[in-house]
């Protein structure tokens, strides 16, 4: 069976595959705390499940789910089920883990991040997901380069992070050179960057396209057998 990726800005991507409809991260609003978009982003219908990487008020943004749907599946790390009240179908993961929807076997993994909603409280994991159908897709939400990373594979398509929304990344994060190492550890066939050119702080320079014109530089050096697929927002690429 075929499928198609449709990148929503940031990490939200839109993921149909084998009948089933996967949404990553949802962030849809053009304002969320300090950060700006320029563009409204139509909240994506016939949602089968919401994939959450962790809780920061980037990736776990409650309006934008509630326009997607309080009834929709979702899944957040473990400890996490508190941010969501008032939804009604979630399920806590943690790496190791997997769960099916429809025709698709979902796989919970490692993400090196701190994924707690805020910097005080008990330790709450970031994630990632291998979603294993007729092609399998790595979503790696927020993380830094890990060895467990060469055991993902294989992989069709990465959705990989490489930048953020400032002038620069900390620990915890890939930025385009980071993430062309972790492309020699996944081997995925294609590779679409993501968590980059969509969200700037009031005031900051927008930096666009450079986080993945660098990313494609760096992985033409590291891993020339990856296709690279930089998607405008809104853009789609198929999977065939």
């Amino acid at each position: 069976m075929s499928g198609s990726v449709r990148w929503l800005g940031h990490s939200t991507v839109v993921v149909d595959l084998d009948g089933v409809r996967v949404v990553t991260d949802p962030l849809l609003r053009r304002r969320v705390i300090h950060l700006r978009r320029d563009d409204d982003v139509a909240a994506p219908d016939d949602v089968d499940i919401v994939l959450l990487s962790h809780l920061h008020y980037d990736h776990l943004d409650l309006p934008s789910l509630a326009r997607i749907g309080v009834g929709t599946r979702v899944a957040v790390p473990l400890g996490g089920r508190k941010s969501l009240r008032g939804f009604e179908n979630v399920i806590e993961v943690q790496p190791g883990e997997t769960f099916e929807v429809g025709n698709l076997r979902i796989r919970v993994v490692e993400a090196v991040h701190d994924g707690r909603r805020r910097r005080i409280g008990a330790p709450i994991p970031a994630v990632g997901y291998v979603l294993e159908g007729s092609h399998t897709v790595y979503f790696a939400g927020d993380t830094d380069i890990f060895d467990g990373m060469r055991d993902l594979g294989p992989l069709d398509l990465a959705l990989l992070p490489i930048w953020g929304w400032g002038s620069s990344v900390g620990p915890g994060h890939l930025d385009p050179e980071g993430a062309a190492k972790a492309l020699a550890l996944l081997h995925p066939r294609v590779v679409v960057p993501i968590h980059f050119g969509t969200y700037h702080a009031i005031g900051s320079r927008d930096l666009g396209r450079e986080p993945a014109d660098k990313f494609a530089v760096a992985a033409l050096q590291t891993a020339p057998d990856v296709d690279v697929r930089v998607l405008p927002i809104g853009g789609s690429l198929e999977l065939t």
